[in-house]
């Protein structure tokens, strides 16, 4: 059973030329905008989460198809000294809305350098949750159904390959 749906009538396999046609309309209905350095598609979380927050995001096109979405989250307002507003919240927040999104089954997961991640597996949709740093929050959709030669992602759109699913052998 496929799963391809991810947020805003976007989906996992749309067609580059589609996304791009879609978003136009998005903005021009006034839902989306440019986000980060014109580089990324904002979308402005109101009533979503606990606190009002900017999500942020950009496919990885294989074969002119959306094969992974790098979707990247902050509390509007962040700041170091406003606990509220951490990471740690954010996650917590973005897990319980996906929850209600995407159903049930997401489990933990321990990384040695990123600490706590949260992982649904629906048919060929992957979904990740983990904190970037104090103030990111990534969701990584992937198809996993996609023959990709990497599962390198980018959680800086452009600055900083992660790694996070690549786990170096220990023997």
């Amino acid at each position: 059973m496929r799963n391809d749906s991810m947020f805003l009538g976007i989906y996992l396999g749309m067609p580059q030329k589609d996304f791009y046609v879609h978003c136009w309309q998005l903005n021009r209905d006034g839902l989306v905008k440019q986000g980060t350095n014109n580089t990324t598609v904002e979308y402005i979380l109101k009533t979503e989460l606990k606190h009002p927050a900017l999500m942020d995001f950009y496919p990885t096109f294989i074969n002119e198809r959306i094969s992974e979405m790098p979707v990247r989250f902050v509390y509007s307002g962040w700041a170091p000294w406003k606990a509220e507003l951490s990471s740690d919240k954010l996650q917590q927040d973005v897990l319980n809305w996906y929850k209600k999104i995407y159903g049930r089954g997401f489990i933990e997961v321990k990384h040695p350098k990123k600490g706590t991640a949260y992982l649904k597996v629906n048919g060929n949709r992957r979904i990740l949750i983990f904190k970037k740093d104090d103030m990111y929050v990534w969701a990584l959709f992937t198809d996993m159904m996609v023959d990709t030669d990497s599962i390198q992602f980018n959680t800086d759109f452009g600055d900083d390959a992660d790694t996070l699913l690549n786990i170096p052998d220990t023997k």
